[in-house]
């Protein structure tokens, strides 16, 4: 086997963004220092290694990042271009780069990023697979620099429309369900939800997400839906492909609301669509993508999120209360351990990746085993 080509690594030049950015973002180039296999929810160790960087220079900012009630001021997404091996494992060429994403959507992420770069890591230690870091991906011109002034000041056109493509498996909750379907209220709904939280300017939800039911209208979509595990534990349904959108002829009488429209559509690269955003779910780009009609290649990150699936849905028939958040958390909790631990991941690996002591993790694993055993 040939030894992978060494790569020369540039050091980044200073992030010379205005004061007043409110957005950006980086795509960042990664290299493997060799060929190596992923496990299936790798993108928690992306998460995690993001997070220990925030804390490394601001723990308060770091605290926020991981435990605040709010919407969260950032996004990831997984690594681009990955191969999928013969047994369905994620797999990565030590010959070749990958891409990663990282925006931030308030100024505090920003001036986080800008410190960071200065003196940035090498390495990302990536569990199992350590990605030596070629480029920061300054002149990202997906994510440029910007605020939420720009978003929402650039000129209405005469036929206000947004296509949008998601890139990744894209989900919203509703009724405490997975809601795979991109239908206009659920998009602005998640988009206004992030303006609101970071701009300075801050829009009544319940009437412009009313003004969008009766005004938005779906020209052509083109989705397929794919179950995915996102996240520390659970699974999530969810769809990737674009939609093109437009307004009826009396949503064009609202001009202040047509302008967030557009705003709005054009803050979507930045914040992401939907939940687990912050786990590289949601990727979300302006624009039409040419998406495959042929199903994609069934992968070990789709078994996975199957088994997880089935099992939280066995645990919850097994509960007294199978209602509330509570209820299913613990379920979701169970089947994660339990289907990881099938798999042959570590028990300690994957109590790192909940955040769960090692014990309980391994009570936990107990119970999910015994309760399992009554599986038709």
């Amino acid at each position: 086997m040939p030894r992978p080509r060494a790569t020369v690594q540039k050091t980044p030049a200073a992030a010379n963004w205005p004061a007043d950015t409110q957005l950006v973002g980086l795509t960042l180039q990664l290299q493997p220092y060799a060929d190596s296999t992923l496990y299936p929810q790798y993108t928690i160790g992306l998460h995690a290694w993001l997070l220990d960087q925030v804390r490394q220079m601001n723990p308060e900012l770091s605290a926020y990042l991981h435990d605040g009630e709010s919407e969260k001021p950032f996004t990831i997404s997984a690594l681009q271009g990955v191969e999928i091996a013969p047994g369905g494992s994620p797999r990565l060429r030590g010959d070749r780069p990958y891409t990663w994403t990282i925006t931030a959507l308030s100024q505090p992420v920003v001036t986080w990023l800008t410190d960071w770069l200065r003196q940035p890591p090498q390495t990302i230690d990536l569990r199992g697979a350590p990605l030596r870091i070629l480029d920061w991906g300054l002149t990202n011109s997906v994510h440029p620099p910007t605020t939420y002034e720009q978003l929402f000041d650039v000129a209405i056109p005469p036929n206000p429309a947004i296509a949008l493509s998601f890139l990744s498996p894209t989900s919203f909750r509703r009724h405490k369900h997975h809601f795979p379907l991109p239908v206009p209220v659920n998009l602005f709904h998640s988009y206004l939800r992030r303006w609101n939280d970071f701009s300075e300017v801050e829009y009544d939800q319940e009437d412009f997400l009313d003004w969008i039911d009766r005004s938005v209208i779906i020209t052509r979509h083109h989705l397929q839906s794919v179950k995915t595990v996102a996240g520390k534990r659970g699974s999530v349904t969810g769809f990737t492909g674009a939609i093109e959108i437009s307004l009826s002829k009396t949503a064009l009488e609202d001009s202040e609301y047509v302008q967030l429209f557009m705003a709005l559509g054009r803050l979507a690269p930045y914040c992401g669509t939907g939940h687990k955003t912050t786990f590289g779910l949601g990727q979300t780009r302006l624009g039409w993508s040419s998406a495959e009609t042929e199903a994609p290649q069934s992968t070990l990150q789709d078994l996975l999120a199957q088994r997880i699936a089935a099992l939280t849905e066995h645990f919850l028939t097994q509960r007294k209360r199978t209602g509330g958040e509570r209820a299913m958390a613990i379920a979701e909790t169970w089947a994660t351990i339990l289907a990881r631990r099938e798999l042959g991941e570590s028990l300690q690996d994957i109590a790192e990746d909940l955040g769960l002591r090692y014990e309980t993790a391994k009570t936990y694993a107990k119970l999910a085993r015994k309760a399992a055993e009554a599986l038709p």
